[in-house]
């Protein structure tokens, strides 16, 4: 692999104006009609990120918490967090594991297999007494969403699925690939040269997730109403993984 994944430029733009997303509908259309709205021509190689929130909207993925029956565990959890026992049920009915839990916080593995507070579950921007989860694969949203635009632009774009996750030992959220269509997500730069001309042993990129994060820098992270970002500058980043390919085995987890 040559230096080329790495581009001197890179351009993103936030798609503006982009209506609120309810469910059914389709999300595929809806970006590619707010593109000609922002009158914005999208290349071969260009990638949209495009933030969970929306999809998961446009997949029917929010849950009205008065439906939800609480099980004894979930009770029992939410009186040790302090949290709405039927949020804590819909945590526990998302996830395969809790990995920790202390105060108003439960980090658990999902069924995505991401480590996450909460199972990822969010109640920003969502109707009051309402749950939003995650969707159900975000791989193929990201799919869903490529294919439309190749159909109806004629060109092959990327799309990453853009969630704000936190990490072992940092503060703060930033933006994370958690799902993704066209790229290749984890870049293997094993035997690249550096300066040097000592070959590189260990390091892989996790582009969509650097990507990601460029993103949602943009897309903010309360009212500012921008979930596409349209993202210029790879030429040599196209593939067919998926965003499971960042996930780091368990036997490889040292922090569990």
């Amino acid at each position: 692999m040559n230096k080329s994944h790495a581009p001197d430029k890179l351009e993103l733009t936030a798609l503006r104006d982009f209506p609120l997303v309810h469910a059914g509908d389709k999300l595929p259309e809806l970006i590619a009609d707010s593109l000609r709205t922002n009158g914005l021509t999208i290349l071969d190689h260009d990638l949209l990120a495009v933030a969970q929130k929306i999809v998961s909207k446009a997949e029917g993925r929010s849950v009205l918490l008065g439906n939800v029956v609480p099980s004894e565990e979930a009770r029992r959890r939410a009186k040790e967090t302090g949290k709405d026992p039927r949020l804590v049920e819909l945590i526990l009915t998302e996830s395969t594991e809790v990995v920790r839990q202390s105060d108003n916080l439960i980090i658990t593995e999902n069924h995505l297999g991401l480590v996450m507070a909460n199972a990822g579950i969010d109640q920003s921007n969502v109707d009051e007494g309402f749950a939003l989860l995650l969707p159900r694969d975000p791989d193929e949203s990201a799919r869903e969403i490529r294919d439309h635009l190749k159909e109806e632009f004629g060109v092959n774009a990327g799309v990453i699925v853009v969630d704000s996750i936190g990490r072992a030992w940092r503060n703060g959220v930033t933006g994370h690939a958690i799902g993704v269509a066209g790229i290749k997500a984890l870049l293997d730069l094993r035997k690249m040269p550096d300066l040097n001309q000592r070959e590189l042993r260990v390091t892989d990129a996790a582009i969509a997730d650097e990507i990601a994060a460029a993103a949602s820098l943009l897309m903010g992270q309360a009212a500012e109403g921008k979930p596409v970002v349209l993202v210029r500058g790879f030429k040599d980043i196209q593939g067919t993984s998926t965003a499971k390919s960042l996930l780091r085995p368990r036997e490889q987890d040292l922090f569990r």
